[in-house]
């Protein structure tokens, strides 16, 4: 019988970053990060500022709402930049990317940026994941106009959003 010598290894941990303008988060942001989970251990939301978006909420607030929405949750990190994708993976060093997919016409951009990303960095993974489907027709765009006209956006978005967002159009329900 061969005695086999078991040694500790150490696996490299499982990084990816999930960019965004999160303008502002919504649930079915919320359901892609929880679930991205299952095939990483540590997620880095990143706050992007999109040269074609007029945000309704600054860097700061958006990234205000991510970490108060994971606040507990140690494996999940807020971040942001201003730039190319590519350049804040290669300053962070990781090259898996997060990104959600809700229709057709999501995955003709998203499949877009992805080629163009690893013509310019060909290390970049992305994996894609559709949010459950009671969220797949949800968008920031949607609930910023509910607001905006007094709706109800409960169901839509995390507490902490609903406070910010009666707030940003002075709402009162």
């Amino acid at each position: 019988m061969v005695q086999q010598e078991y040694r500790y290894i150490r696996r490299k941990e499982r990084l990816a970053v999930y960019p965004g303008s999160f303008d502002p988060v919504t649930n079915g942001h919320v359901d892609i990060i929880e679930r991205s989970l299952k095939f990483i251990d540590r997620l880095i939301i990143s706050v992007t500022h999109h040269p074609v978006k007029k945000p309704l909420f600054s860097f700061r607030e958006r990234m205000e709402m991510l970490q108060g929405v994971f606040q507990k949750r140690r494996e999940i990190t807020v971040d942001y930049f201003d730039g190319l994708l590519v350049d804040y993976l290669e300053k962070k060093g990781i090259y898996l990317v997060i990104r959600g997919l809700r229709a057709v016409s999501d995955f003709d951009y998203e499949f877009q940026m992805v080629l163009t990303n690893r013509k310019l960095l060909p290390q970049i993974e992305t994996i894609f994941l559709t949010p459950r489907e009671e969220y797949l027709y949800l968008s920031s765009s949607l609930v910023k106009e509910i607001a905006r006209l007094n709706g109800p956006v409960e169901k839509f978005v995390p507490e902490i959003v609903v406070k910010k967002l009666k707030e940003k159009f002075s709402l009162t329900h």
